[in-house]
């Protein structure tokens, strides 16, 4: 094999398992060693600088992180990753003067974003550092988009949401609330620069089978997100004992969930298949069933029933599940009749378009989708970008967030008249952390601690109103306790091949047994002859350079590395390093320099960090 390139930032970010995974790439292990130190101001403006809104996706993110996570191949538990996020965001200082602010002298440029959600609301905080005027069209009366209407206030606090949105607003944001976009055309008649849709996806799916629009439905069916949102606006305060929720998605769980609290006693979420095939994070399930909701599986809607006008019940059809060339069939085996007062339509959502013309540019799939360049988010039309749910449909919101980001550099670009295609390439930093001997600037003992339990607010309590938030936070015990399991990734193994005499020191302290120096070959012989063999394709092996002494080679298993340091410590010539792994991320906001991003926040630059040293 040829020697692995470790100068390209793309290998080590890798061996970075849930900052690979994170959308927006947040350096999650700073973050965390910045906790264990009681750093929460800094750690929280780490967070923020990729996903801008810490507060509120420590409560709603939906964690690619976590099953990423190199803890959950030690005991099966990743880090409390999202959890611990909160943490920084609850014990931080006051930031305002940490944060990114607008020149007083603007650059001469307008732009409009449509929607006052998480892609837009990222838009507008990585453009107007750089002078950008930037208007935001908000149909609402309030700035959020679908994290304020359709998330309910007992996983996220309308405080929270106020204080991390206004830190973008207050930058010198036009919000223009209470402002419908009826027509695109329209809009683009006023000249902006650049335009960015990110008006999410606020359609909810119909089921459209007998009974739907019979007797009394109107007042007892509704659409998930529909409902939530008239929930969040006071027009709905409560509603029937017995309700069925249609679907098995978060928002069919934050739907049951409110039911609860409306005064529902028997809540029921059906499913057309099994619960390994569940949209719904697990967590949002757990929470669900801890409030007493019933989940249903394997039955699929057949008709609405009623008697004398008014709903008694759904029958469903049970189905039974089999699978044949890949692909899963369904059998019904019999149909049952569910007793209910309120239906919710939670399977789904759709983006409606109807206020763009279809004569401006702008090109539609099949199903009414806009056509959105993968990298660039910009549309047919030239200067028009969508993100979040608006571009390819309902996503999470740390998506929208780097959607977001992608589609500033876009418009920037756009706006200078250069490529929006043009796009700087990731960097690095990798320093060194030894501090002396056989001492590193981070704590490398692996700790076993078990993953830290949420406490959550007692029943009848959280059922006395939708506000009360559900989860507590982590206590300082289970904090410190939580950080310690972080295995410290981005703290990479780093091998300087003519140093090495072939002693063995290191493939023998190696607890995993990742480490081998074996006869050079291709990749697929290589991973067979690993001390213990690279199994698992998708994470690269390490190969070095020949060594001085037989021109064998140095291989890792990256994959199951704990990054624990015994390598570097036992190796006599100093041929192994541990080095600290810092992505450095091109923003629009940001200036280059030297291939270094200058974050103009204010974040302290700690290089030792974490505990301690060994």
């Amino acid at each position: 094999m040829q020697p692995t390139n470790v100068s390209d930032p793309r290998y080590y970010h890798k061996v970075v398992d849930c900052q690979w995974a994170c959308p927006a790439h947040t350096n999650v292990p700073e973050y965390l060693r910045l906790i264990a130190q009681g750093q929460y101001t800094d750690s929280y403006l780490l967070n923020r600088e990729s996903n801008v809104f810490p507060g509120i996706l420590g409560r709603t993110c939906d964690r690619p992180c976590e099953p990423a996570c190199r803890r959950g191949r030690v005991d099966g538990k990743p880090v409390a990753i999202c959890r611990l996020k909160r943490v920084a965001s609850d014990l931080r200082d006051d930031v305002s003067d940490r944060l990114p602010t607008a020149p007083a002298t603007k650059n001469g440029k307008r732009v409009a974003l449509i929607g006052a959600g998480p892609a837009s609301l990222t838009v507008a905080n990585d453009l107007m550092p750089l002078g950008y005027d930037v208007v935001i069209y908000e149909k609402y009366k309030q700035a959020g988009g679908l994290m304020r209407f359709n998330i309910p206030a007992f996983r996220l606090p309308a405080s929270v949401l106020d204080e991390e949105t206004d830190y973008v607003i207050r930058m010198g944001v036009d919000v223009r609330y209470g402002t419908n976009v009826s027509s695109l055309k329209s809009l683009l008649a006023e000249k902006y620069d650049a335009v960015f849709i990110g008006s999410g996806a606020p359609k909810g799916k119909e089921l459209d089978i007998p009974g739907r629009h019979d007797g009394n439905s109107k007042d007892v069916i509704h659409i998930g997100i529909e409902w939530l949102g008239s929930v969040h606006f006071g027009h709905i305060e409560k509603i029937g004992k017995r309700v069925l929720i249609i679907g098995v998605g978060n928002t069919a769980m934050d739907c049951c969930r409110t039911s609860k609290r409306l005064g529902a006693t028997d809540v029921k979420v059906i499913a057309r298949r099994s619960r390994k095939f569940f949209k719904a994070s697990p967590w949002e399930l757990e929470d669900a069933e801890e409030e007493q909701v019933a989940i249903v599986e394997n039955h699929a809607p057949k008709r609405f029933v009623y008697e004398n006008g008014t709903l008694v019940g759904m029958e469903f059809e049970q189905l039974k599940w089999s699978e044949s060339n890949g692909k899963q069939k369904s059998e019904v085996t019999g149909t049952v009749i569910i007793p209910c007062d309120a239906v919710i339509l939670a399977i789904g959502q759709d983006n409606a378009f109807p206020w763009i013309e279809r004569d401006i540019g702008i090109e539609f799939d099949k199903h009414d989708m806009p056509t959105v360049d993968k990298t660039t988010l910009q549309s047919t039309r030239a200067g028009v970008f969508f993100g979040g749910d608006a571009a390819w449909g309902p996503q999470n919101i740390i998506w929208a967030v780097e959607h977001g980001h992608q589609a500033a550099i876009s418009m920037h670009n756009h706006c200078e008249g250069k490529a929006v295609t043009e796009r700087l390439a990731p960097g690095m930093n990798l320093i060194s952390a030894k501090v002396g001997m056989h001492a590193w600037s981070y704590s490398n003992d692996y700790n076993p601690s078990p993953r830290a339990k949420m406490t959550h607010e007692e029943l009848v309590k959280r059922f006395s109103a939708v506000s009360v938030e559900v989860e507590l936070g982590f206590t300082p015990e289970q904090t410190a306790r939580e950080v310690a399991r972080c295995l410290n990734c981005d703290i990479e193994t780093h091998f300087t091949a003519n140093l090495c005499i072939e002693c063995d020191a290191c493939v023998d302290v190696c607890p995993v047994n990742c480490l081998t120096i074996a006869k050079d070959g291709d990749e697929a012989d290589l991973r067979s002859r690993l001390s213990a063999p690279a199994v698992n394709p998708s994470q690269e092996i390490y190969v070095s350079a020949a060594l001085p002494q037989t021109k064998r080679v140095m291989v890792k298993d990256e994959d199951v590395c704990l990054h624990c340091g015994l390598c570097a410590e036992r190796c006599p010539t100093a041929a192994w390093d541990m080095r600290k792994f810092e992505l450095v991320i091109p923003y629009a906001f940001a200036k280059m320099e030297d291939g270094r991003s200058k974050m103009e926040d204010g974040r302290s630059k700690m290089e030792v960090a974490g505990g301690g040293a060994r």
